[in-house]
């Protein structure tokens, strides 16, 4: 199974924003190029996850209606891959949702996108890969990791930003 886990575009501040309220921060104009330049990247490398998970804020829904314009693929919100997630919570739903879709389909090759916000990324990536070290991810960027279903831990292959497309 392959994994790619997303932290969603650069967003308004709390200022810009005009609101306390956090699941209500938007991206910015910046925010949308990454997403776009993410998903050129998601496009040119023939990703095309056959879910994406994302967090209900608006900033990771923005973000993925970017990453996914092009692709064909089911997408679920899920209120707990939010900011103060619990990766270990996200890692069980991860196993659980990977034994049913490989009792449900004989495809040899999965994926799955999940986009969702520091500090989750980080935590979930350490978790997934059961690493001491928990990766900083900068706004858009993609951690891709390959993940054994039968162990149910993987190997972080790689982190990509949009700054290194540039």
């Amino acid at each position: 199974m392959q994994v790619y886990i997303m932290r969603h575009g650069e967003a308004q501040n709390f200022v810009e924003q005009g609101s306390r309220d956090d699941s209500q921060r938007a991206l910015t104009a910046q925010g949308k190029i990454e997403a776009k330049m993410m998903a050129t990247w998601l496009q040119k490398m023939k990703i095309s996850p056959m879910q994406v998970f994302v967090s209900p804020y608006i900033r990771a829904q923005q973000t993925c209606a970017i990453a996914t314009a092009l692709m064909q693929t089911a997408i679920t919100t899920l209120d707990f891959i939010t900011p103060a997630g619990d990766a270990k919570q996200v890692h069980d739903f991860i196993d659980g949702w990977c034994s049913e879709q490989l009792e449900a389909t004989t495809e040899q090759e999965h994926s799955l996108l999940i986009i969702s916000h520091m500090p989750l990324v980080s935590y979930l990536v350490a978790e997934l890969t059961q690493s001491s070290n928990a990766p900083i991810f900068a706004t858009a960027g993609i951690a891709h990791i390959d993940y054994d279903t039968e162990k149910m831990q993987g190997i972080l292959q790689r982190l990509v930003s949009p700054i290194e497309l540039c």
